[in-house]
């Protein structure tokens, strides 16, 4: 009995040092390296489009900025899920997985990484707005 608690018991930490280990990746990434993963795996709406999809309505408009940069404007009826919350919050905030999101951030990074995100959980109609929040700005469109 006791050999096979030794036997399970070094099978569980094995298998716990497997998962934890370093994946093999030929380089170290980068931020820029992450993003541009993502954006491999993603779509992307224009500024433009954008603005024409808030005032079609139908669409979620979700502002991955930290709540400090929300507070400063955001696109008018966006919600806010920081980027570090993104995997614990959009299942209350937004449980229906066929909603047509549109995410945005600054300038499009944590964008792209969120979205990359959504779309690994499930959420079929995920967009990030190119550009992010600067490029809305730029345009001239309506802030709240």
């Amino acid at each position: 009995m006791k050999r096979h608690s030794l036997f399970s018991i070094a099978i569980a930490l094995f298998a716990a040092l497997t998962l934890c280990a370093p994946m093999a990746i030929a380089k170290d990434m980068t931020a820029k390296d992450f993003v541009g993963e993502a954006k491999k795996n993603i779509c992307e709406v224009s500024v433009s489009d954008a603005k024409a999809m808030l005032d079609k309505g139908g669409y979620i408009f979700l502002d991955c900025r930290e709540p400090k940069e929300f507070k400063m404007g955001h696109v008018p009826g966006a919600i806010n899920i920081p980027r570090g919350l993104l995997e614990f919050k959009i299942g209350k905030k937004v449980p229906d997985k066929n909603a047509k999101i549109i995410m945005y951030c600054k300038k499009g990074g944590r964008g792209c990484l969120g979205t990359c995100t959504l779309c690994q959980m499930g959420y079929k109609n995920s967009k990030n707005m190119a550009g992010g929040w600067m490029a809305w700005e730029k345009a001239g469109y309506p802030i709240e």
